[in-house]
């Protein structure tokens, strides 16, 4: 301590600081007193110093500091002077009336709870996101992180605030220790910075753009967010697909409730905005993933989309004034835009309508008819127009063989069918080589072969009487091995597993995989005829393996429809114990083919995707009536060495579409567990009687028909398991 003890002259030790009321003392030896107004020492009623010098008013008092260290203080009051120990120790020397002194206990007691207190602050500003600057751990891991300047007591330290205990606790550099992204969009909790959005956008133009080419690549995202939100928020959901920043994982998952709600909160606004039909367009091309088919709105979003676009006048772009109440003259830019974005309407509402099985909903009238001498603006690319000459061949098909006014689910009859396959093949022919001869790439040579698949498919419609019967199956096992050799050969997929990324299978539109998924049941179900015996089944048997495991690869969402479509078929596949050796083709066997009508389909309202549906019943018939399948075995996947049927050749997988490794269960595309997820393959336990089918009194006509979203819920149960949250209202 500072300063010699004070020894009063009774032996009694007393504190510099202490008020001492009473008759003087003397002190035990001559002691020079200098003025000193804080000290107590001084005699309030002698004389121990000159006579000629002028008392000090008031009480005298020792400074903040020296009063904290109870030690003695020469400070000087007037004028001020301050004392030498704080001149000695760079302190702050002031006197303050209201000051008090803290006890070490207490001090260090309130210093731990502040800075647990900041540590609880800082874990929360790492949870939302806030980035703790290098070098800044080191100082939270010590209980008082080295400070730039030494510390000083506060006005009054008891009453010490939260921002002063932090810049007396913790080093924080300018502007702060965490640096904290700036979230420029954000969509119901979804944040976003530019550099998220930048990735996301480049990610649609490089790999989605080119499947809907309607949008401009030149211009940067915050002009789309101008133009209309859901626009801006339908492209970062697409490239969500496959893509998410590293700060937003699962963003696909998460995106999907909140553009849900924002899609039809803007529908039910009535949107006079043409971007909005833009945002729809995309949506119905790539919907977004949902628990259950009976949620999915992609259909009735392609009727919106379609009604959107004729009320604000996008097929009448010359007339657009007709259809607003304010007049409206558009440059030749605009104009194009309109023109192509009506292009696209069409396209998608074909796909839709192909895809689904269903009336399309398109509108091609003079807009989209190409004459020459017309406006430059008006006259879309050559991909836009190439896709629109094939999806009104699609539409052409659709209407005439499946809408049949005087039959009571709309099929032409096998005479005018037949005469109509002959029409049309010859139309299909001139499309293929106008298209051809352009080159324009895989995509638009993709959903060509796709086009004829499409017509061929109304091969399943006809009876083994029909003339030219076994010709019409030839022709559609050449049309879905040529589809799925086009998209075989692009996308080069051996695994859904495989690093390199493909260009086709991962970033496919919905209505490709729909037709990969019937192409897949067009070989499954002509192996399982008398059919095989005039192919090459070997060939037959690895397209469809690859088929199988291409239909993986467009999986989202694990044991999303397409996954489950999958499993299905290798059930099937399995359940038919299909042998090489008993169904090879044989050229040197003149024996004729008995043909029979067991290619026939029950389901038969669904145009082209009739078989699809029409596969999925006989599924759930025949492994229901045997009892080797149930619902429960798609719940619940079990490797298929498990199996506890008796015989082996019914229980185990083909072995060529077991997976050549173990997939992680991380992985977006992996198996859960083993290839089928029916528990033990195909030969589970029998099932209890009580379940959908059984329990109901259906004969085996089928004549009527729920749509699809029902079958499917109720026959294949798929189950999400948690990864998509239902849509409102579902």
């Amino acid at each position: 301590m500072d300063g010699s003890p004070i020894v009063a002259r009774r032996g009694t030790s007393l504190s510099p600081t202490s008020p001492i009321s009473g008759p003087k003392r003397k002190r035990s030896g001559p002691v020079k007193h200098e003025s000193s107004p804080g000290s107590a020492l001084e005699d309030d009623h002698g004389d121990h110093g000159d006579h000629d010098k002028k008392r000090q008013p008031g009480v005298k008092r020792a400074c903040n500091e020296c009063r904290q260290q109870k030690l003695r203080c020469d400070v000087v009051q007037h004028p001020f002077q301050s004392c030498s120990r704080c001149n000695r120790l760079k302190l702050e020397c002031k006197i303050e009336s209201n000051f008090k002194r803290v006890g070490k206990r207490s001090k260090h007691a309130e210093m731990e709870k502040e800075i647990e207190r900041l540590r609880r602050n800082i874990d929360r500003a790492k949870a939302q996101g806030f980035v703790l600057e290098a070098g800044d751990d080191d100082d939270m891991n010590s209980p008082v992180a080295p400070s730039a300047t030494p510390y000083t007591h506060t006005r009054n330290t008891s009453l010490m605030g939260s921002d002063e205990a932090v810049s007396s606790l913790l080093h924080l550099k300018r502007g702060g220790a965490y640096a904290a992204p700036h979230y420029s969009y954000e969509l119901e909790g979804v944040r976003l910075t530019d550099d998220n959005v930048t990735h996301l956008f480049n990610e649609f133009f490089a790999y989605y753009h080119p499947f809907l080419p309607f949008l401009s690549p030149q211009q940067p995202p915050d002009q789309y967010n101008q133009q209309h939100p859901l626009l801006f928020w339908s492209i970062i959901a697409v490239a969500a697909r496959r893509f998410s920043p590293r700060d937003c994982p699962n963003l696909l998952t998460n995106l999907s409730s909140p553009m849900t709600r924002f899609l039809w909160t803007t529908i039910g606004e009535v949107p006079s905005n043409y971007h909005v039909v833009k945002a729809m367009c995309l949506l119905c091309t790539w919907p977004l993933p949902t628990s259950t088919t009976t949620s999915d709105p992609t259909h009735i979003l392609c009727g919106v989309m379609m009604k959107t676009a004729t009320g604000i006048g996008l097929h009448r772009p010359n007339h657009i004034r007709d259809f607003s109440r304010v007049s409206v003259e558009l440059n030749k830019e605009q104009l194009a835009d309109r023109v192509a974005t009506w292009a696209v309407c069409n396209i998608v509402a074909q796909n839709v309508g192909t895809g689904y099985g269903q009336p399309a909903s398109t509108l091609y009238d003079w807009t989209l008819a190409l004459r020459p001498g017309d406006d430059p603006a008006l006259h879309l690319s050559t991909d836009l127009e190439a896709r629109l000459q094939i999806e009104r061949f699609c539409d052409k098909v659709s209407k005439e063989m499946y809408s049949n006014a005087s039959d009571p689910r709309g099929v032409a009859g096998d005479e005018h069918r037949a005469m109509l396959m002959r029409v049309y093949r010859r139309d299909f022919g001139e499309l293929q080589a106008s298209v051809m001869s352009q080159q324009l790439g895989p995509i638009v040579n993709l959903h060509l072969r796709a086009a004829a698949l499409h017509m061929r498919l109304a091969g399943f419609f006809d009876s083994s009487k029909t003339p030219g019967y076994m010709d019409d199956l030839m022709g559609l096992w050449r049309a879905a091995s040529s589809f799925l050799d086009e998209l075989l050969e692009v996308d080069k997929v051996t695994s859904p597993r495989e690093r390199g990324r493909g260009t086709i299978l991962l970033y496919a539109t919905n209505y490709l995989q729909q037709m990969l998924v019937a192409a897949g049941f067009t070989l499954l179900k002509l192996m399982r005829s008398f059919f095989c015996k005039t192919i090459d089944f070997d060939r037959g048997r690895s397209l469809f393996h690859h088929s199988v495991k291409a239909i993986r690869a467009t999986s989202v969402v694990h044991n999303d429809l397409q996954w489950r479509l999958a499993e299905l078929m290798v059930q099937m596949w399995n359940g038919a114990r299909l042998d090489s050796r008993n169904n090879a083709y044989n050229p040197d066997d003149d024996t004729a083919v008995q043909m029979d009508d067991s290619l026939q389909l029950k389901v038969r309202c669904r145009h082209s995707m009739s078989l699809v549906f029409d596969s999925v019943w006989r599924w759930r018939e025949e492994y229901q009536s045997q009892g080797r399948g149930s619902l429960e075995n798609t719940k619940h996947p079990t490797h298929p060495d498990s199996a506890n049927e008796s015989s082996a050749s019914s229980s185990q997988l083909d072995s060529t579409l077991m997976p050549s490794h173990p997939l992680p269960p991380s992985s977006l595309l992996t198996a859960n567990g083993a290839l089928t997820p029916g528990a033990t393959g195909l030969s589970a336990a029998a099932a209890a009687p009580s379940t959908i089918i059984a329990g109901m009194p259906y004969d085996s006509n089928y004549d009527f028909f729920d749509p699809q979203h029902w079958m499917l819920d109720g026959l294949v149960d798929f189950n999400y398991g948690g990864f998509v949250p239902p849509l409102e209202g579902a």
